[in-house]
């Protein structure tokens, strides 16, 4: 866990006014249909921040700030993953490139996205839906 929760001048200065507008635009997507606990903690060696969207004990994703760099990850595990594959050709080619290389650990494939702008959005929330069906309508 965090000391102090980093505020709005904190996360632009870091991520820069752009980005920061993306993270923002993604947290309300993702609060519009979704009920669940946000928790900010370290961003390990990689990342500064991360801030997990999780319920019940169950991640549903993730976010992760660096200095110009927002990333937004997701663990598809081996059932999840099925489904997928199943749907893929329905995902962008950039979603298809970056499941592909994405690395699979014993617990799941974790899938990181660097979203620049917000034309992968819907395919995030297709990929949430697969995690878990939207609690709020």
């Amino acid at each position: 866990m965090l000391d102090t929760i980093p505020g709005k001048k904190e996360m632009a200065d870091l991520v820069g006014e752009p980005l920061y507008d993306i993270w923002n635009k993604l947290c309300a997507l993702i609060d519009e249909k979704y009920d669940m606990d946000c928790l900010w903690n370290k961003g390990g060696k990689a990342w500064k921040y991360e801030y997990k969207y999780r319920r019940g004990g169950k991640t549903l994703c993730a976010l992760y700030a660096r200095e110009n760099c927002v990333g937004f990850m997701i663990i598809l595990g081996k059932g999840e993953r099925a489904k997928f594959e199943a749907d893929r050709e329905n995902y962008s080619k950039e979603v298809q490139e970056i499941y592909d290389e994405a690395q699979t650990y014993h617990d799941g494939k974790w899938i990181l996205f660097e979203p620049e702008d917000t034309s992968l959005f819907d395919d995030f929330i297709r990929l949430l839906r697969i995690k878990r069906r939207p609690n709020r309508t």
